[in-house]
């Protein structure tokens, strides 16, 4: 017995040692497992904003490939992005780093790369959807049988996606949405896809830090003379050709707008009225008619303006009523000089970038059109605040200073109308304004994505979501 003990503390010792050789390289694979991201769960996500909570755990089997071509402006594009994200997160879909718009009007050669911070956009968004900068190379983008071409239908809710789109996939690997404005519905989605929606747009699309630094810049310059005015005055050449508007232009104006109209065939409306559009509130105000509406708003003559636009038809002629009224009036280009903006010239969207910080960041931001821009800024400035937005009835506007113009009534009385105009457009708290079957007129999502806010427990009627496995 003695003689075997020897034996029996040998044995025990080399088991001691297997067993401590065996859990030092399970820890080692696993390490290495986590450093190049092969690890079943996923890694811990950056603390969320006390605005919104954390996402649910992302589902890791993908059901195939997204990829979208965006059209319009860069707020269109803007919200597109944050549509499709969330519908890839709903089809549990591998997406593709989006395609900007480089057709349109514009004609911006820049990429996804050239606004947003591309490894931001795919990291910020892990726990929600897995993004790709490109297809991979196994896929013949020429081959029809695995990639499927198509336009989602316009304001479409889960039950379209899951149940039209989703099963596609079966058959193709690949689906490339070339159109994706208004592709998802404003209302009757779920909470939790509303707050997809929200961390794309408020977190994930985060612009290239040169367009940060130089917006930061025109903002801080801005600050240095005090409290500002950001104007989006939308008095530009694409906005009074497609929408007919052509109140206080000459007839060479008017004509020029329509050639425009015709030179682009995507566009419908050919011949338009333009009285019947501006009676009806369709219009932008005039250079002119925002002197008179800011005047009569009480904005005296020392208040600093900027204008959040691109060039404005007519130029300087066009601007002198609105100039004469307000001196301090600027514009990024006096602001910066020629070689800090040389970068972002002939790129629309980039300069556009630069207004969209300038207006969310303004003591008061006052758009003449409730166009795309104004609709995501005032989104914007209720998520970071009680910031004021004016966003007047042009309906009633319009009459008051055909009045004015007309001599029919004072300057008080044209004062004190503008100012009850007023008091019921500032924009406060509150639920969208839903309407069946009229998506294009009730409330926009992104100008008021009340599930995101502090006061969404006010609004009430979300439902259950659905996520395909």
């Amino acid at each position: 017995m003695a003689r075997s003990r020897p034996r029996v503390w040998l044995v025990a010792g080399c088991a001691a040692l297997l067993l401590w050789a065996s859990v030092a390289q399970l820890v080692a694979v696993g390490r290495l497992l986590v450093l190049f991201g092969l690890a079943g769960g996923a890694p811990a996500p950056s603390p969320p904003p006390s605005s919104l909570p954390p996402p649910p755990p992302r589902i890791y089997r993908s059901n195939g490939y997204l990829q979208i071509s965006c059209n319009g402006g860069l707020n269109q594009m803007r919200s597109e992005i944050c549509d499709m994200v969330a519908v890839a997160r709903l089809l549990n879909l591998t997406m593709v780093v989006p395609e900007l718009d480089k057709r349109s009007f514009w004609a911006d050669q820049s990429n996804f790369g050239d606004i947003f911070d591309v490894r931001h956009f795919i990291t910020s968004l892990r726990d929600e959807v897995r993004i790709v900068k490109r297809l991979p190379k196994r896929f013949d983008t020429t081959n029809s049988s695995i990639i499927l071409e198509m336009p989602p239908v316009s304001w479409s809710d889960e039950k379209y996606y899951l149940q039209q789109i989703l099963p596609l996939f079966s058959k193709y690997k690949v689906i490339h949405f070339n159109k994706a404005d208004a592709r998802l519905a404003n209302n009757g989605i779920s909470t939790e896809l509303q707050m997809v929606r929200c961390r794309v747009n408020f977190h994930a699309l985060k612009f290239t830090p040169q367009i940060e630094a130089l917006g930061n810049k025109l903002v801080q310059k801005l600050r240095d003379k005090g409290s500002f005015v950001a104007l989006h005055l939308r008095y530009e050449m694409d906005m009074l050709a497609f929408s007919g508007c052509n109140h206080g232009l000459n007839p060479e104006e008017s004509e020029e707008l329509k050639r425009m109209r015709y030179a682009y065939p995507w566009w419908r409306e050919k011949e338009i009225d333009s009285k019947a559009k501006r009676s009806e509130g369709l219009c932008p105000l005039t250079p002119e008619e925002t002197s008179l509406v800011l005047k009569a708003l009480g904005f005296q003559k020392d208040t600093l303006v900027y204008i959040a636009a691109g060039e404005i038809y007519g130029g300087e002629k066009r601007l002198e009523p609105l100039r004469t009224a307000f001196p301090k009036l600027v514009r990024k280009e006096m602001l910066l000089d020629s070689e800090a903006l040389r970068q972002f010239q002939n790129h629309s969207s980039q300069m556009a970038a630069l207004d969209f910080i300038v207006s969310t960041a303004s003591d008061v931001f006052f758009p003449t059109y409730d166009g795309n821009m104004a609709k995501l800024v005032e989104g914007h400035r209720r998520f970071l605040g009680s910031r004021k937005s004016v966003l007047l009835d042009r309906h009633k506007l319009v009459e008051l200073i055909d009045l004015y113009n007309g001599k029919t009534i004072s300057w008080e009385n044209f004062t004190s109308s503008v100012q009850e105009v007023d008091r019921g457009s500032v924009v406060q708290p509150s639920c969208r304004r839903k309407l069946e079957n009229k998506p294009k007129e009730e409330d926009y999502f992104y100008a008021n994505p009340h599930e995101c806010l502090a006061n969404s427990s006010l609004c009430t009627g979300t439902k259950d979501t659905v996520i395909a496995r």
